[in-house]
């Protein structure tokens, strides 16, 4: 039987590399994507282990709106990036940092 505090170390530990992978690969963009969705992950699989151990189904339902807001910034930031990627030719970091008008 697993307690609440296993769920909560991998949830730390999932947190803790999307953090880590946004700080060391700051050049690509899809990547830096990756690392957010799994920062969402994370605080979802949180939501789920205290929902389920305290017998509420209140966590749940935020796991449902932080996937919402999951599936909505991955389609427009894939967006962007197709968009970014048919004027730039390039999704690095350093070179859209300007804003030319």
């Amino acid at each position: 039987m697993l307690s609440l505090s296993n769920y909560l170390v991998v949830g730390a530990i999932l947190f803790s590399l999307a953090v880590a992978g946004i700080f060391i690969n700051r050049k690509n963009v899809i990547v830096l994507l990756m690392c957010v969705e799994l920062m969402l992950l994370a605080v979802n699989m949180n939501f789920i282990a205290f929902s389920h151990f305290q017998q509420n189904l209140a966590g749940q339902v935020f796991v449902f709106f932080i996937l919402t807001v999951a599936a909505a910034e991955a389609a427009i930031g894939l967006a962007i990036l197709v968009v970014l990627f048919r004027n730039r030719r390039t999704i690095n970091v350093s070179d859209l940092d300007d804003m030319k008008g």
